[in-house]
């Protein structure tokens, strides 16, 4: 069979073909955060369970999985998920009304985020946010011209996004409706959509997020309670003091592994949203600047990937992969920042350090799915010119 498009490129996937600087950094950030899941959570585990090692082991399960969707991922050709980018959008939608009916979701902590699927519970927000990433990028390959000149071809896709905001802030997940709509704005602007039409969206949108949390107290208290988190450190801002203790405590070397004190008994969610605390303690400053540089790596290696499809006239996996080099780079910079109160807290995993199995598992999908838009143009690069060449099937 004649190689003439990327999709029927070869499904053979040699490691020499891949971007190994990127998936060493992978590993290292996933290699990082099991050691930090089972540092944060050994003793509540202890505690709670009987069973120390209880988190940990569901993490290497949910990274197994994780890299199996990846291996997954990377096998599916570009334009399969390109063709399929509608019907991601009706998935998503159908997840997340999906937790909003009586008797489906499950609510935990007042928020009704969580499909019960058996053993575990899935958190509908992430694979719903790759989903619908999907489709706006299939959008901008599918409708470029009018996205860039007119304004009914920026609101449409704007209007679809809304409504899956929507839907999330009815959980309530105000958190994962803003990473989402940041980044779908990303994709679209990289689609090459005027600056003009995203000026006049922003007014009414700053003005709709005021009016949501003025008109909820707890949302509110929650959005100011990082200004001056010790004016109630028991309560409101309890989580917040605890963190910045932890981080303080870490200095410049850290306590050592294992050596957190503020994950004992003080820290909630030492590790899950809050496992970058525990590694400011343990790890110190320099640990930070270290896990800092590897994010950075990481969204560097895939917007080289989203440069490399762009410049090879590739616009659907361009798109896609800036979307989710956004999506990834701008969820880290929140949750680091909601971790040194830098910003609201917003209940965000660490992307691949985090504890969580839905977050976890969709990131290893996102980087599967970069890792193959990544080996498609280097095959394409690579092929003789002038000739199509025949591979595998």
């Amino acid at each position: 069979m004649t190689a003439g498009r990327s999709s029927r490129l070869a499904p053979a996937v040699p490691i020499e073909e891949m971007d190994r600087l990127l998936v060493l950094v992978v590993a290292a950030i996933v290699g990082l955060g099991l050691l930090m899941v089972v540092s944060a959570s050994i003793t509540a585990a202890d505690r709670e369970l009987g069973q120390p090692f209880f988190y940990l082991t569901r993490q290497i399960i949910y990274l197994g999985i994780g890299i199996g969707v990846a291996l997954g991922c990377l096998l599916v050709p570009m334009d399969v998920w390109e063709r399929s980018s509608p019907i991601m959008l009706i998935v998503a939608y159908l997840l997340l009304a999906a937790v909003l009916i009586p008797g489906v979701g499950r609510e935990v902590n007042g928020s009704t985020r969580w499909l019960p699927l058996g053993p575990v519970n899935l958190q509908v927000s992430e694979p719903a946010r790759l989903l619908i990433l999907v489709f706006v990028a299939g959008y901008v390959a599918r409708r470029s011209e009018e996205l860039a000149t007119t304004a009914s071809g920026f609101f449409k896709p704007v209007s679809l996004v809304l409504l899956a905001c929507l839907l999330l802030l009815m959980e309530p997940d105000f958190g994962a409706a803003t990473v989402l709509m940041a980044t779908a704005m990303a994709v679209l602007f990289a689609g090459g959509v005027r600056l003009k039409y995203f000026l006049l969206l922003a007014v009414p949108m700053a003005a709709g997020l005021a009016a949501l949390a003025l008109m909820s107290p707890y949302r509110l208290r929650r959005l100011t309670a990082f200004l001056d988190p010790w004016s109630d450190p028991y309560d409101s801002g309890f989580q917040l003091t605890q963190s910045l203790i932890a981080i303080g405590r870490g200095e410049v070397g850290g306590v050592g592994l294992g050596g957190s004190v503020q994950k004992l008994f003080y820290l909630p969610e030492a590790h899950t949203d809050f496992v970058f605390a525990v590694f400011a303690e343990e790890f110190g400053l320099l640990g930070v600047v270290i896990l800092v540089a590897l994010y950075g790596v990481l969204v560097w290696r895939i917007m080289s990937v989203s440069s490399r499809c762009a410049g090879a006239g590739a616009l659907f996996p361009a798109c896609l992969t800036f979307g989710l080099g956004a999506w990834l780079g701008a969820q880290a910079i929140v949750n680091i920042g909601v971790n040194m109160g830098l910003l609201p807290t917003k209940g965000l995993t660490l992307p691949l350090m985090s504890f969580g199995g839905s977050s976890l598992i969709t990131c290893c999908a996102a980087i599967g799915i970069i890792l193959r838009a990544d080996l498609e143009q280097r095959r394409l690069a690579n092929r003789p010119k002038g000739r199509a060449r025949r591979v595998r099937a």
